[in-house]
C-alpha cells in the first residue's frame, strides 16, 4: 500500500453542523471517522455573526463559536478532523477511493457527504464588505435582528417571495428588488407578496452598490444604490438590512455522474433516510436539502447519516 494511502471505516467530507454532528455520532459508535473540513471549515455559519435559533444557547452564540464547539465535541470522542479538501472520489466500488489536496488517498468503507451548499451572490465588492454587517443570505436565520426596521431582498423566485413575506412579519418595510418586470415565482407565492401591505416591489432594478458606515472596526450598512436595468438611472434607498435570495449552489460537483442528483445538483436521498443511490454513501445537510437549509436540520441529518453508516457497516461485516 502506498505510504500516502490509508484505510478508514468512515470518511466524512465537509464540516459544518451536518459533518460535525455526523462525526460526533460516528465516533461515539467507535467508528473513528476522518473528517476533511473542506474549503470553508465550519461551513456557512462561520460567516454568520449571531446565531439565536440553535437549541441549547439561550443567550445566542456566534456562528464561528458554535462550529468550534461542535468540532471540539467531535474530537473529544475520537474524530480526526483535518484541514484540506477532497478533490476527487471514485464511488464505483468499495472501498471507495478519495483523493485529498494534501496528497493523501483514503480508502473508505463508507462515506458521509456533508459538503453543504453555497449561496449565490450578486458579485459586487460591497456585498462581501457588509456580509454579516447588514447583508445576509438567510432571512430565517437573521430576520429576527431586523424587527421594526426597513430591509430589502433581492430576487424573483419562490425563495425570494417566501422570504419577503417572512420578513414582512418582522420588519416595518420590505423592498423586494427584482431585475425583471415579472417574477419567476409560483402564482401562489406572487399573490402572497402582492397582498402583503408592507412589501413594495421594485421592478427592473439591480443593486449597484451597498453603502454603510464604519466606527472603528465595526461596519454596518445603511442603504443601497439601485440601477434601473432599462434606463440605467441610479437612485439611493435607505435600509438597514439586505437579504440576497437569488439561489444556492450545492457543493456536489465532484460527485456528478456517480450519484443521482436533481437538475440543480442537490444529491437525491431515499425519503426518510440519508442513503444515496450508491450503497454505503450517505448525504447530510444542505447538499441534499433544498427546502430548509438550517443549522439544526443539517445537524439532524448528520445524526441520521452516522446512525445509518453504523448499521450499514454492521450489515456488511456480519
Amino acid at each position: 500500500m502506498n505510504e500516502n494511502t490509508e484505510k478508514r471505516r468512515v470518511l466524512i467530507i465537509g464540516s459544518g453542523p451536518a459533518g460535525y454532528t455526523a462525526a460526533i455520532y460516528a465516533s461515539r459508535a467507535d467508528l473513528q471517522p476522518l473528517v476533511y473540513q473542506g474549503m470553508q471549515p465550519g461551513g456557512q455559519l462561520t460567516i454568520t455573526t449571531e446565531v439565536d435559533n440553535f437549541p441549547g444557547y439561550p443567550k445566542g452564540i456566534t456562528g464561528p463559536e458554535l462550529m468550534e464547539d461542535l468540532k471540539a465535541q467531535a474530537e473529544r470522542f475520537g474524530s480526526e478532523v483535518r484541514w484540506g479538501v477532497i478533490e476527487s472520489v471514485d464511488l464505483s466500488k468499495r472501498p471507495f477511493i478519495a483523493k485529498a489536496d494534501d496528497g493523501k488517498i483514503i480508502e473508505a468503507e463508507s462515506i458521509i457527504i456533508a459538503t453543504g451548499a453555497s449561496a449565490k451572490w450578486m458579485g459586487i465588492p460591497s456585498e462581501q464588505e457588509y456580509q454579516g454587517a447588514g447583508v445576509s443570505a438567510c432571512a430565517t436565520c437573521d430576520g429576527y435582528f431586523y424587527r421594526g426596521k426597513v430591509v430589502g431582498i433581492v430576487g424573483g423566485g419562490d425563495t425570494a417571495c417566501e422570504e419577503a413575506t417572512y420578513l414582512a412579519k418582522l420588519a416595518s418595510k420590505v423592498y423586494l428588488i427584482h431585475r425583471r418586470d415579472e417574477f419567476r415565482a409560483s402564482k401562489a407565492m406572487q399573490n402572497k407578496v402582492f397582498n402583503t401591505p408592507n412589501i413594495e416591489v421594485i421592478w427592473n432594478t439591480v443593486v449597484d452598490e451597498i453603502t454603510g458606515t464604519q466606527q472603528g472596526f465595526i461596519k454596518s450598512m445603511n442603504g443601497v444604490r439601485l440601477r434601473n436595468t432599462q434606463t440605467g438611472e441610479l437612485s439611493d434607498l435607505t435600509m438597514e438590512g439586505l437579504f440576497i435570495a437569488i439561489g444556492h449552489h450545492p457543493n456536489s460537483d465532484i460527485f456528478k455522474g456517480q450519484l443521482d442528483m436533481d437538475e440543480v445538483g442537490y444529491i437525491k436521498t431515499v425519503p426518510g433516510s440519508t442513503a444515496t443511490s450508491v450503497e454505503g454513501v450517505f448525504a447530510a445537510g444542505d447538499v441534499q436539502d433544498l427546502h430548509y437549509r438550517q443549522a439544526i436540520t443539517a445537524a439532524g441529518t448528520g445524526c441520521m447519516a452516522a446512525i445509518e453508516v453504523e448499521r450499514f457497516l454492521s450489515s456488511v461485516t456480519e
